[in-house]
């Protein structure tokens, strides 16, 4: 069913708009919330679309594009702000990745006691 990338979510500084996927509807509010935050507020400092897609082996992967005459695009501040994002949210990312593996791709969760 899913072999290809598949988007989670999305914002546009050009369209001004923030996508979801309504796959992924049964995550709680709160990280939906988060996600919201996290894609909108990169935006609105680097320009651009930022979309967070999975990959088809089920790690979340930060895609971003800019229009080439978009001369207000931070490209430097997009890598150094993808950089701080996965650090400062690895525990979110992971647990997304976690859940993706299990829910979509049908996954064993591995035990680590």
């Amino acid at each position: 069913m899913y072999k290809d990338k598949v988007v989670l979510c999305g914002a546009s500084a050009y369209e001004q708009k923030y996508y979801f996927n309504d796959d992924f509807a049964s995550l709680p509010q709160s990280i939906q919330d988060e996600l919201h935050i996290m894609c909108v507020l990169y935006t609105e400092e680097i320009g651009g679309v930022l979309t967070l897609e999975f990959d088809e082996d089920g790690s979340l992967q930060f895609q971003v594009e800019a229009l080439e005459a978009d001369a207000m695009f931070d490209e430097i501040g997009s890598v150094l702000r993808i950089k701080d994002l996965r650090q400062k949210k690895k525990e979110l990312l992971e647990s997304l990745e976690l859940y993706y593996k299990v829910f979509f791709l049908g996954q064993e969760v591995e035990d680590e006691a």
